[in-house]
């Protein structure tokens, strides 16, 4: 690869690596028994859909650091998109969602197999969520080993060993804080915390700290990922939540009232609490956390939001994380070409309707 970026041609090649490991690895759980097929067909389902940000954060933290590009640092980087794998199967299997990128998610697909099978409807949902859980866990162990097989030296592995079980605590620490947090009165700082620990460390400041890492970056180098990543990464995941509302599920490929539905602690709920007055917040009581929403209150719900303004402060913190992300950049001591393709990965992170 040359030094122009090319989003779509690095896509490909992190996609062949993915594709070409979970098929190896879902061959070795065959060959212990053919009825772990399910299991398997999941486990490649698994990474099968995304932009590839986090390989790409992984990779430019390399490049910055002025290291070649490399198919060995391309399996380093996609053990990233494993980590997010591995998060996306068990945050489905919390949230009970049913779709994900338009499919259903890893817990739903496995009761519609196990659903045929003996002990029918009645074991089918907990031995899917079990089932679902496992695979999970399989693909967070699996993102460690193609990162320690990638082909890279092992002293450069070393180097950010220390970093990964750092992105794990507070991967896990993030989706705890979100759980203990959901049902309760919405606060925009509990909001923010729990969307710093829970995605944007592990989606931009985390890839990017590990591939400075492996290349030997420097201390201000890798102050300056993280200037600009903790921002951006929180921006990404502040994105993702008014899409999740706002955005039009044919695109999104989620349900729009999912948050409500359970009650989730997202900065847009939780800015629309705070500016509300007692028979608003008394109208959005009526609707959190109930099961049985429709589109008229998904209706209701966006009209409230917008009449309090708050999408347009969320977008306003989205903005400001990004401008404080780029600002970074502008000090940081990378190649110009590097420079301008985290420029454009912040764009893509945060520019999208879906």
């Amino acid at each position: 690869m040359t030094d122009r970026w090319d989003p779509a041609a690095f896509k490909a090649r992190v996609d062949g690596v993915l594709h070409g490991f979970l098929d190896e690895e879902s061959g070795h759980l065959l060959a212990i028994d053919d009825t772990l097929a399910p299991v398997a067909e999941q486990l490649r389902n698994a990474a099968g859909h995304g932009k590839r940000l986090r390989a790409a954060f992984c990779y430019w933290g390399w490049r910055a650091a002025g290291q070649p590009d490399g198919e060995a640092l391309l399996r380093a980087a996609a053990s990233m998109e494993l980590v997010h794998a591995a998060a996306v199967v068990h945050d489905d299997l919390i949230d009970d969602s049913a779709l994900r990128h338009g499919l259903p998610t890893a817990h739903v697909a496995l009761e519609t197999v196990l659903t045929g099978r003996p002990g029918g409807r009645r074991r089918a949902r907990p031995a899917a969520r079990s089932l679902a859980m496992l695979v999970g866990d399989h693909l967070m162990a699996l993102a460690g080993e193609l990162f320690t097989t990638s082909g890279l030296p092992a002293a450069y592995l070393s180097r950010a060993r220390p970093l990964w079980a750092a992105l794990a605590r507070e991967l896990v620490a993030g989706e705890c804080l979100e759980i203990l947090h959901t049902g309760r009165p919405p606060d925009t700082g509990t909001s923010l915390k729990v969307v710093r620990y829970k995605t944007a460390k592990y989606t931009v400041e985390h890839p990017l700290l590990i591939g400075g890492l492996l290349a030997g970056a420097g201390p201000a180098l890798r102050d300056a990922y993280s200037a600009y990543g903790l921002p951006l990464g929180e921006a990404f995941q502040l994105r993702d939540d008014l899409l999740g509302l706002f955005g039009d599920p044919r695109r999104t490929g989620k349900e729009g009232l999912d948050d409500v539905r359970a009650h989730r602690p997202t900065a847009l709920l939780a800015e629309t609490w705070r500016m509300a007055d007692a028979r608003q917040r008394e109208r959005l009581r009526g609707v959190l956390g109930r099961g049985d929403l429709d589109d008229t209150h998904l209706g209701d719900v966006r009209d409230l939001m917008r009449e309090l303004g708050a999408p347009q402060r969320v977008e306003q913190m989205i903005h400001t994380r990004v401008e404080q992300a780029t600002r970074a950049l502008d000090t940081a001591c990378a190649p110009p070409h590097a420079r301008r393709a985290l420029r454009d990965l912040a764009r893509q992170a945060t520019d999208r309707i879906h």
